[in-house]
């Protein structure tokens, strides 16, 4: 918890100016009271340090300027394997939201694991997926570099992308009203349902590809 003003518990602290230059140590109660004079307060920074150490500054500012320094510390120190699945079929409206999806989690710092399906028939043209991750490979050039080129892995093909630096990332995918896809627009949970009723209308479309050959 961070202690303000007159909930400061030392008697003598350190004080720094909110440039950072040092004002010297001082009684408690005459610091709070000249940060007040000026209109900021005294903000305990380091409660451990003898003396504490205080910074005179706006606390509502400061306090907010420390909420964005720990969740842009937090963002970057956490590097997590996104996944997104294609199939060989996938349409062009599906295949777009897919990559500004990807696209999403490249802009965020993520690495994606770009994994494609077959099934049924189509584990007889396995090129059609390589070729269906070349194509992705190409169309995320502005967002990404290849970690690990399409490779088949059991009856998939595997890449994965890791994200350019931020200043050379450039989204290229939107939605059908213009507006680029943020992660709020979909969660794992829609892409997890997709890939389960695919998986569960597999059955039946097994079934109808061997009505077909008859």
């Amino acid at each position: 918890m961070t202690r303000v003003n007159e909930r400061i518990r030392a008697p003598r602290v350190r004080v720094v100016s909110g440039k950072g230059e040092q004002l010297g140590v001082m009684d408690t109660r005459e610091a709070v009271q000249k940060a007040k004079a000026i209109g900021f307060d005294l903000v305990e920074v380091a409660s451990n340090a003898d003396p504490p150490v205080c910074r005179v500054v706006d606390y509502g500012k400061w306090k907010y300027e420390q909420s964005k320094l720990k969740k842009t510390s937090r963002s970057k120190s956490v590097t997590r394997l996104k996944e997104v699945k294609f199939r060989v079929r996938t349409e062009q409206h599906d295949y777009n939201i897919k990559l500004g999806r990807i696209e999403s989690f490249l802009d965020e710092g993520h690495k994606v694991r770009v994994q494609l399906q077959f099934r049924g028939r189509e584990n007889a043209h396995r090129e059609l997926g390589f070729e269906k991750l070349e194509r992705v490979k190409g169309d995320l050039k502005t967002m990404g570099n290849v970690d690990q080129e399409p490779k088949l892995v059991g009856r998939n093909v595997v890449m994965v992308l890791s994200p350019l630096p931020e200043g050379q990332r450039e989204r290229k995918f939107k939605l059908s009203h213009g507006d680029l896809i943020e992660e709020d627009d979909f969660d794992d949970d829609d892409f997890d349902e997709e890939e389960d009723q695919d998986t569960e209308g597999e059955d039946e479309q097994d079934s109808e590809e061997k009505e077909d050959l008859k």
